[in-house]
């Protein structure tokens, strides 16, 4: 007679070895682990069933792994808090981007998100901000601008360890759709510096001849001004802030301190214009208001648009002589480099939109390709034997 098989016995199921789990009086199981900085941290919510305490147990111990562990109480403060911190420890931003920053916060930002916390933010958050913002505000590029911001403040969340990512990740949320700027000839640039008051005349020319923005001009003294060797050197900018008042800093961008080359045509006007219009002390500006005082936007703006009106050319801005100015510095052969350096920008990416082609430059190049076309008809002449052959095949 067969012997009975001996029943198997139930194999114990091994102690957990990271982290605990506990039941409380409701019947509902409670999850903590040791952290790394020494602290029991207890989950957030407590769970139904045992497996569900373990796996969550189970993905805090793979983060830990895996180096991506965070203390999770960072992700808890509110985006308002993080965000305003963000902004005043941001000591190094030109005194006009600041303002900037500042007045997006206060307008798109911080009444946005008067309660999330930064870890509760999601794409989702963002994508439905976005969509919000911009179907509200159609044509505006401020939502494009607020949305950079944000971007910003929550890389400096994921650099500081208190996010793993970021959730600013809708596409396209951040480009401006900005009007093409119109490119003028440099006729027309003539045109309206000879119809703008003398003293403005030499801003004109060099903010389309020289490509230099508006607070270079305005931060312009004498001693930067090398006649001899027909250069301007840019060493600080004039910055207008938002109550009107005028301060002088560094340029805007990294490579906007540099030596700039000016054409020896202008020579004239520049030592007339030093001579009637700038004080003789070497850090006198090359250009003030007509009282004398740093020039700003405002006072120059309708300046330039009753000489535009003049001259018969409508909607331009001081900053189209110079985009001008550098388009026609591509036009001419310039390299990237030496766009940049023009132009004092840091990213070459900004250089290269002046190297687009221009219908008249298309059309240019088509001619100089038909000419060589009819040039190349000369000694292309078909041999006798293969007229022969055509005809007779």
């Amino acid at each position: 007679m067969a012997e009975t098989p001996a029943p198997r016995k139930r194999r114990r199921q091994g102690r957990r070895t990271f982290g605990s789990v506990r039941k409380l009086p409701s019947g509902r199981r409670q999850a903590s682990y040791l952290a790394p900085d020494g602290q029991r941290r207890v989950a957030d919510k407590t769970f139904a069933e045992a497996a569900d305490a373990n796996a969550w147990l189970s993905s805090i111990e793979g983060s830990l792994r895996e180096g991506d562990w965070r203390p999770p109480e960072l992700a808890r403060e509110k985006f308002v808090i993080y965000g305003q911190r963000w902004l005043e420890q941001r000591v190094d931003l030109w005194p006009r981007t600041r303002e900037l920053y500042e007045s997006l916060w206060r307008r798109w930002l911080k009444p946005a998100f008067p309660d999330i916390t930064i870890g509760a933010m999601t794409p989702e958050t963002w994508r439905a901000w976005h969509l919000k913002m911009t179907t509200e505000n159609p044509g505006s590029l401020q939502p494009a601008k607020a949305y950079r911001l944000a971007r910003a403040i929550l890389n400096t969340a994921v650099d500081d360890g208190t996010l793993k990512s970021n959730p600013c990740r809708v596409k396209g949320a951040g480009k401006e759709k900005s009007p093409e700027r119109p490119v003028v000839t440099p006729e027309v640039v003539r045109r309206i510096s000879n119809n703008i008051t003398p003293r403005y005349r030499l801003m004109v020319l060099l903010a389309a001849f020289g490509q230099l923005r508006f607070g270079e001009l305005a931060g312009l003294r004498r001693r930067r001004v090398d006649v001899l060797h027909r250069q301007l050197r840019i060493e600080e900018a004039a910055i207008e802030l938002g109550n009107g008042r005028v301060i002088f800093g560094d340029p805007k961008s990294e490579k906007g301190k540099r030596p700039v080359a000016f054409p020896g045509d202008l020579v004239p006007l520049l030592e007339a214009h030093l001579t009637e219009f700038v004080g003789a002390d070497d850090d006198a500006l090359l250009f003030t208001s007509p009282e004398g005082h740093p020039l700003r936007r405002t006072k120059f703006r309708s300046h330039l648009l009753t000489a535009c009106k003049r001259a018969g050319v409508v909607g331009l801005h001081l900053h189209d002589l110079r985009h001008s100015g550098l388009t026609w510095s591509a036009e001419a052969g310039a390299t990237t480099a030496e766009l940049m350096h023009r132009g004092g920008h840091s990213d070459p990416r900004i250089a290269l939109r002046y190297q687009h082609a221009t219908v008249q430059r298309d059309k240019d190049i088509a001619a100089r390709l038909g000419e060589m076309y009819r040039n190349a008809a000369v000694g292309a002449e078909p041999a006798e034997d293969d007229h022969q052959a055509g005809a007779t095949g």
